[in-house]
């Protein structure tokens, strides 16, 4: 195999993205003969083809399936960069790569993430959702330059890495209207024998969560576990259980899934903390994010003395 050349691969990746060759060329500035002429000797140096036809149109082979994940690997950490150097020479606000454990709700993760978006020089927010031991490798490499979880960060793990506290409130417990119904208002011996939908091993809720159950003598039937709270709330929806959430987005999420709240209590604390690399947040972005959160967290201590409703 022949030395690559990255201007052709460079080619090929375009085209691939654009869904053409006439399109590349338009994004090239090239004419595109001269891009069919670059891909075929990006195709000789490779020694295999990275097109077949279909009909009228062209698809990759699994050679062009290989190649082109590589090259988007390749030229996207070079966007990225260039994104960086500008917003380091006062060209542009940058980018703001930031990580989002799965089990933190993800409309409290938009909300706490949302005042970077309303910054007057706007930074281009990266979001890369995983496991928290998994975010935390990747902040240790400055891969990423904060994660929002739902836990802090061990003691025991060998990773530099600071807390910020940006959320905390009470649990409010959802269920579908004719499982709302059929468990009634005793609120929280209804959830005795209850259908519920557990958080997952990698949410801090949970221990708290089974812990206060067994403090009230309660053992629902736990029908499944979830990772990902997106999809904890649809099973929800559908009626498949009791599942809770954070007070602080209760009536939210009653509107959008269609639920209803059975009960809530503040002994079972969500919160959710911003894991940087420093002790003191000095990037504009995070700092525009960790003051909006005291506002919100505010908001949410006067929110939490109103009573949930019990279903009709």
């Amino acid at each position: 195999m022949q030395p690559l050349n990255y201007k052709h691969l460079h080619y090929f990746w375009v085209v691939t993205k654009s869904g053409g060759v006439a399109k590349a060329g338009e994004q090239l500035h090239v004419t595109p003969q001269s891009i069919s002429t670059q891909i075929r000797q990006l195709e000789t140096s490779i020694g295999k083809t990275l097109w077949r036809r279909a009909g009228r149109k062209l698809q990759l082979t699994d050679t062009g399936h290989l190649v082109f994940e590589h090259a988007e690997r390749l030229f996207s950490v070079g966007e990225e960069l260039k994104a960086a150097l500008e917003g380091q020479q006062g060209h542009g606000p940058g980018v703001l790569r930031v990580g989002v454990c799965g089990s933190v709700v993800k409309v409290v993760a938009y909300r706490l993430l949302a005042p970077a978006l309303h910054m007057q020089e706007r930074p281009r927010l990266l979001c890369r959702e995983g496991r928290f031991s998994e975010l935390l490798a990747l902040l240790a490499v400055h891969e990423l330059d904060m994660v929002v979880s739902d836990r802090t960060m061990p003691s025991a793990m060998n990773v530099r890495g600071f807390n910020h506290l940006l959320a905390e409130g009470g649990v409010t417990f959802l269920a579908a209207p004719a499982l709302a119904r059929k468990l009634g208002s005793n609120f929280p011996d209804n959830l005795h024998g209850a259908p519920f939908l557990f958080p997952g091993a990698d949410s801090a809720v949970r221990p708290r969560l089974m812990q206060w159950l067994d403090k009230h003598q309660l053992r629902p039937d736990v029908v499944a576990e979830f990772d990902d709270t997106a999809v904890l709330k649809a099973f929800g929806q559908e009626g498949a259980g009791v599942f809770v959430m954070p007070t602080m987005v209760a009536e939210e999420t009653a509107r959008q899934f269609r639920v209803r709240a059975i009960g809530q209590t503040d002994d079972i604390q969500y919160q959710v903390f911003a894991v940087s690399g420093e002790r003191r947040l000095v990037q504009p972005a995070v700092l525009a994010i960790s003051e909006a959160s005291r506002s919100l967290r505010q908001r949410n201590s006067r929110s939490a003395v109103r009573s949930v409703s019990p279903p009709a």
